[in-house]
């Protein structure tokens, strides 16, 4: 399966961050390359969605949703800026 852009979650950030989020910058632990969180290398195959640096493949971000409570694990991330109000 194809990755995706982060346009592809661009919902599902909103509803966990609180606001408009595919412009926010944020920046790679791997590769130290500041980003816009549109630009994730996302995949939806795997249980959760998974958003990578298209840089480096470092894992940014993982969503996992279950019983209605989405959990956010962002081990790849050294900033992330803060979202527009919506």
């Amino acid at each position: 399966m194809e990755a995706l852009d982060g346009n592809a979650i661009a919902g599902q950030l909103m509803e966990v961050f609180g606001g408009e989020m595919t412009t926010v910058t944020g920046r790679c632990a791997g590769c130290r390359r500041t980003w816009q969180m549109a630009e994730l290398e996302v995949h939806t195959h795997a249980p959760g969605t998974v958003g990578r640096c298209r840089d480096c493949g470092v894992v940014l971000m993982v969503l996992v949703t279950a019983r209605g409570v989405t959990c956010v694990h962002l081990p790849g991330l050294v900033d992330l800026g803060m979202p527009t109000a919506p």
